[in-house]
């Protein structure tokens, strides 16, 4: 099931700037924090050294200012990166409400990282890291599917084949003919959401999705009652009884 949704929708759903959730996950683990700590110190001393070697006192405000800026990057850096992924989806035109089904699962390790050691011989090695991910493959009935891959959790284990998976597809194309992006995926049955990146406003996506499962419920009744309304009319209709045949007169 594709179902189009207004641009005012989708706007609701992909905000412009980080959510609590996106900045959470840019903010990173503590060596993250730590990395972007210094580069904001190594940028602010950077700037501060040109405005006393190059500039005069004129500029010392606009110095100062975007010394102070550089020198926070640690604090509003996850909203820009964030809002800058956000506004990768926000930058197609049409978007829906994607609503299929989970056809396949499988677990791979895959490489996340490099790190350069020394062994005991002194020998410069490169070490792999390496992270078990759950890799899962949704589809419809027209033949659409696609697959996301993210970091295996225990939350995943009650993931099976068959169950309901749903999402926000995004095009450039008004019928939605070609899916050009999709969002993390929500498993409703479980109330779960599998997703490395937490695109989606959730409770708002969720809402959706009771709405639109409400009126897809009231359709079937729909189609239904005319049948049924059908076979009451039959159950209710007179039986005729059968004409009794014509005298015939016999010559």
């Amino acid at each position: 099931m594709l179902i189009p949704i207004t641009r005012q929708k989708f706007e609701q759903l992909i905000p412009i700037l980080a959510t609590g959730s996106q900045y959470k996950y840019y903010w990173g683990k503590p060596t993250a924090f730590i990395l972007r700590l210094l580069m904001s110190l190594v940028i602010a001393m950077l700037i501060w050294w040109i405005e006393v070697t190059f500039l005069g006192p004129e500029y010392a405000p606009l110095a100062l200012f975007s010394g102070i800026f550089t020198a926070s990057y640690f604090l509003w850096g996850p909203i820009f990166h964030a809002s800058l992924r956000n506004y990768e989806c926000r930058k197609y035109k049409y978007s829906g409400f994607w609503k299929g089904e989970i056809w396949d699962l499988y677990i791979s390790e895959e490489v996340v990282g490099k790190e350069q050691n020394v062994n005991k011989r002194g020998e410069l090695v490169i070490v792999e890291n390496r992270e078990k991910r759950l890799n899962i493959e949704v589809g419809d009935e027209t033949g659409f599917s696609t697959s996301l891959q993210v970091p295996l959790k225990r939350i995943h284990k009650s993931l099976r084949r068959g169950q309901v998976a749903e999402m926000l597809v995004m095009s450039n194309k008004p019928d939605l003919a070609m899916i050009n992006k999709v969002t993390d995926i929500y498993i409703s049955d479980l109330d779960l959401w599998v997703s490395d990146y937490p695109y989606l406003q959730r409770k708002e996506f969720t809402e959706l999705s009771y709405k639109f499962e409400k009126s897809e419920k009231m359709d079937r009744e729909k189609r239904r009652r005319p049948v049924e309304q059908e076979i009451e009319s039959e159950e209710r209709r007179p039986v005729k009884q059968p004409k009794k045949p014509k005298k015939v007169n016999d010559w």
